[in-house]
């Protein structure tokens, strides 16, 4: 629920009635969201950028203890250097968007806005990059991209949004592929120990992966509705953009070698994400790690003497603890205040009033499981962070079991289209590796390969699709 103009409480679309719609309503009034006059151009307003600035700080955090360093790289790309590495350019063309003038002169070369960056830092590298001593290289950017998408929808598909994009080179092919997994399991932790999302790891099929990459890796997770949403991928891309770019570098015995690339990201689609796992019929559930309020006081008749002030003292203990607290003090009704904070998805809310008052205690109540605890103020913070501490347990335990229970071995393609059909989810099966079978699956059972996971299962000795002998286990699903 949440208010509209006139400060009444207005319902949202229940998800079990029309997912998508309650999604939508969610991203509009949890105030996440505002819309342009420009399809696909979103604004992030100031409570849905706030759980950005929360995810960003937790990645940059480990991105800088892994030895990576921020830089930022222009918007715009000449075409001739997005021409020299063809299964790139290829990849992104449908998606680009062209400058074409400057002020009042045509440009003599199309200018493209960033769909990605690893153009312009390998046009960087071969500028800078001349010794063994100079590697690796470990940069991270934040910034916006732009692709011309078709469809849009809030968090899950704009044209422009906003991520962080990992950019590396290293001597070997060996610290390549161990530079990738390293990031994917970085994402793979930010997402089920601060996001509350458990995740499947495991590797693109070649018709899945990134334009220009050898190896793509993702982590996939699930939502409510049983869809999956790739939420994170690391790319080991060898040595092919070095060689389109023609960056050597001399090693310890003095020879010119060709030097081995990746890179990685993690965009505000994950919000999405958040949303789509979490939310409830109230509206948005939030993590408390990314909450960018965790605890909300709420005075209980606030007009009689002390609750206020009893108020803002228990709001400053919770500070001084370091929990991320505020208080609403205004005019409106107890069930407006907790119907807002419900809808904004604040994994705590704090009550106390004047009976509270006189018995040393106040009301914590879960917007998980809204189970109400009466904590005594004298360990009141000890008490939240515990609290806070379950909620994120409480969210990542109801998330795998959905995705446990969703997950369900096939073995023939009538299976798999009977349980996207009746159920939805995961099916998990073998595969050939050939292409026209993943090509099938899409056409008559309407899933697309999610990954091949980094940890097989043998679940059958021949292909979901054509009978013929298969050693790959993978993953099937309907994504967003």
């Amino acid at each position: 629920m949440a208010q509209n103009k006139s400060g009444q409480v207005t319902q949202i679309t229940d998800m079990e009635a029309d997912f998508a719609q309650w999604y939508t309503d969610v991203c509009t009034k949890a105030e996440l969201i505002g819309y342009t006059s420009v399809k696909g151009m979103f604004i992030l307003r100031p409570y849905g950028y706030a759980i950005w600035e929360n995810i960003q700080r937790e990645l940059d955090q480990r991105f800088k203890e892994t030895g990576h360093s921020n830089v930022s790289m222009p918007m715009l790309i000449p075409e001739s250097l997005l021409q020299k590495e063809k299964d790139h350019v290829e990849g992104f063309a449908p998606e680009c968007a062209w400058v074409t003038m400057g002020g009042r002169e045509e440009l003599e070369e199309r200018l493209c806005v960033r769909p990605t960056s690893e153009t312009l830092f390998c046009e960087h590298w071969a500028n800078v990059v001349h010794s063994w001593r100079d590697l690796p290289m470990l940069y991270n950017q934040w910034c916006s991209v732009l692709r011309w998408e078709r469809t849009t929808r809030p968090f899950l598909r704009h044209r422009e949004f906003l991520w962080q994009e990992g950019h590396t080179l290293h001597a070997t092919a060996e610290e390549a592929i161990a530079e990738t997994e390293q990031m994917l399991n970085i994402y793979a932790d930010l997402c089920e120990n601060v996001l509350a999302m458990p995740v499947v790891k495991g590797l693109k099929t070649d018709k899945e992966k990134f334009a220009g990459a050898e190896r793509t890796y993702t982590i996939e997770c699930m939502m409510h509705d049983r869809k999956a949403l790739q939420n994170g991928t690391s790319h080991y891309f060898g040595d092919g953009f070095a060689r389109a770019f023609g960056i050597t570098f001399s090693d310890q015995n003095n020879r010119q070698s060709v030097p081995f690339e990746t890179s990685w990201g993690l965009t505000t689609r994950t919000i999405g994400g958040l949303i789509m796992t979490h939310g409830d019929n109230s509206g948005l559930v939030l993590p408390p790690k990314v909450a960018p309020i965790q605890a909300m006081v709420i005075p209980v008749a606030q007009h009689k003497p002390g609750v206020l002030d009893a108020a803002r003292t228990l709001l400053a203990r919770l500070k001084k603890a370091g929990i991320r607290a505020d208080m609403d003090d205004s005019d409106q009704s107890m069930g407006w205040k907790a119907a807002e904070y419900e809808m904004k998805g604040v994994p705590l809310r704090v009550e106390i009033g004047p009976r509270d008052m006189e018995q040393n205690q106040c009301v914590l109540v879960c917007r998980d499981s809204g189970e109400k605890h009466v904590a005594s103020l004298d360990g009141v913070e000890a008490a939240a962070v515990e609290m806070l501490d379950q909620i994120h347990h409480n969210l990542f335990a109801r998330a795998k079991k959905n995705l446990d229970d969703y997950t369900r071995v096939c073995r023939t393609l009538e299976e798999v289209k009977t349980f996207i059909e009746t159920e939805g989810g995961f099916a998990k099966t073998m595969w050939c590796g050939d292409r026209d079978c993943e090509d099938k699956m899409k056409e008559e059972a309407g899933v697309s390969s999610r990954c091949m996971p980094l940890a097989q299962e043998q679940v059958g000795n021949t292909c979901v699709c054509c009978g013929k002998p298969a050693r790959t286990m993978i993953y099937w699903g309907v994504a967003y």
